[in-house]
């Protein structure tokens, strides 16, 4: 690439091999600036673009945009031109001299992109030459020798993950104060209604837990749910206390306020795509199944549970396990056969052969499946739990999400501070993704569980540890 061919009023992008595998349509999320692929990246690229796995995918998708983009452009010198942005992408053409420290030794795929940087930077000394890398330990390098680098921001939900919508909105105290003057109430099908007109009002979302506290004891809180929002008022529904026995879910109560929010949305059929977030011993997987239970047995609403998880490395094939996709999934549900040994008891004097009966009747209607076999699939009337959602991409999650068929149902766990996944954070894990985007849809739901409920010990070990 020679000096003369690129503008020195744009920023010149370097982008790593992770970049693009992360996300293929980053080539585009760069406005008006330019873009170097050094060659090492396109070697690294023909290195992972074999397998069935999602970053192999991406790989193979940014080849075909490369191959489109070569076909209708031959002047690699003055750059291609880049679909949906004003930049161009330039390829390393020559061989770049730069002298690395003696601790970097040369050869190593990520040595090559600072030793390409650094002598851009010197081809180019008025203009503002930036690596972009999704590993953090080629930035730390990059910044010891100088240079700028920056982490791929484009697939971020929020700036900070604090600001990740919780699906419970509390209400001041003096609440009722500015919006109980043109309240209208009624009852329909034994359920309570009332459409509020306020200020408030604006900054509520479908589906959005209201909560006024009065004191300590919960039951007495005001707890609504909403059902539906306009530009000068909204209609809130009060919602149904799972926490006595009256209202238990395949024999499980909720332990406390947000639970009883869950199971709200859990057990809703108007409510097609729920996120429930939560540290571990929360109660998240625990809840799902009995809803799912109660809902396929009692209520005849679903034919069977389909149950996946974000394995890690994700997305690659299970490997050489002995036995059925289920078996060798095995490994991976540790936490959701502990909670179905759990709800498998049966009723109190059912002996050793009830329990059996009902382990040999909920195992029938559980399915263990594993993601690296759902691309192509249609869940017809299914209730599918996706567990350790925290460590899936957005894309892996839209995957995932768009296999619903009509009368199925979606729930999606994980806590977004235990994430696994290499280049994936807090704000750009898919989980924080689909919270963020279904916030305002008229048929989803979210909460996010605070308060652990596994035992005592725990939740001392949490507060100390």
């Amino acid at each position: 690439m020679k000096s003369s061919s690129i503008e020195d009023r744009k920023r010149l992008y370097v982008l790593d091999t992770n970049v693009l595998m992360h996300d293929p349509s980053s080539l585009y999320r760069f406005q008006e600036h330019d873009i170097l692929l050094p060659m090492v990246v396109l070697e690294e690229l023909d290195q992972h673009k074999k397998g069935l796995s999602e970053q192999a995918r991406n790989v193979r998708q940014v080849s075909r945009q490369l191959d489109e983009m070569l076909s209708s452009n031959s002047d690699l010198e003055a750059g291609l031109e880049l679909p949906y942005a004003k930049g161009r992408l330039f390829f390393q053409t020559a061989a770049y001299r730069q002298q690395l420290p003696d601790d970097l030794a040369g050869g190593k795929a990520d040595h090559e992109i600072l030793a390409v940087t650094l002598a851009l930077q010197g081809l180019h000394p008025d203009r503002e030459v930036i690596l972009v890398s999704k590993d953090i330990n080629l930035r730390i390098k990059g910044r010891t020798l100088g240079l700028r680098v920056e982490d791929y921001q484009n697939d971020r939900a929020l700036e900070d993950a604090d600001l990740l919508y919780t699906g419970v909105h509390p209400l001041p105290a003096d609440f009722w104060e500015h919006h109980s003057r043109d309240l209208d109430a009624w009852q329909e099908s034994g359920r309570s209604f009332y459409r509020l007109r306020g200020p408030a009002v604006a900054h509520w979302y479908p589906n959005q837990f209201l909560l006024l506290s009065n004191g300590e004891d919960y039951r007495e809180d005001f707890a609504a749910i909403v059902r539906s929002v306009a530009p000068d008022h909204a209609v809130v529904e009060r919602v149904t206390d799972y926490t006595g026995e009256r209202h238990s879910v395949w024999g499980i109560r909720a332990r406390n306020r947000e639970q009883s929010f869950a199971l709200h949305l859990l057990m809703d059929p108007e409510i097609d795509f729920v996120t429930i977030l939560g540290p571990a011993g929360t109660g998240k997987t625990l809840l799902t199944l009995a809803a799912a239970l109660q809902q396929i047995f009692e209520e005849k609403r679903y034919s069977e549970a389909i149950v996946t998880r974000a394995t890690v490395p994700v997305g690659d094939e299970i490997g050489f396990l002995p036995g059925t996709e289920e078996e060798k999934m095995q490994p991976w549900m540790g936490a959701v056969e502990d909670n179905l040994e759990i709800l498998s008891r049966g009723p109190e004097g059912a002996g050793s052969w009830g329990r059996s009966a009902t382990q040999d009747l909920i195992g029938k209607r559980i399915r263990i499946k594993s993601m690296s076999f759902m691309r192509g699939r249609t869940f017809l009337e299914k209730f599918v739990i996706i567990d350790e959602a925290q460590n899936l991409t957005s894309k892996e999650m839209k995957t995932l999400i768009t296999r619903a068929g009509p009368g199925t149902k979606v729930v999606c766990l994980g806590n977004i501070a235990q994430i696994d996944t290499p280049y994936l954070t807090e704000t750009t894990s898919g989980l924080t993704y689909v919270v963020d985007r279904f916030k305002e849809w008229e048929h989803s739901g979210h909460v996010t569980l605070r308060r652990g409920e596994r035992s005592r010990l725990a939740d001392y070990a949490n507060e100390v540890l």
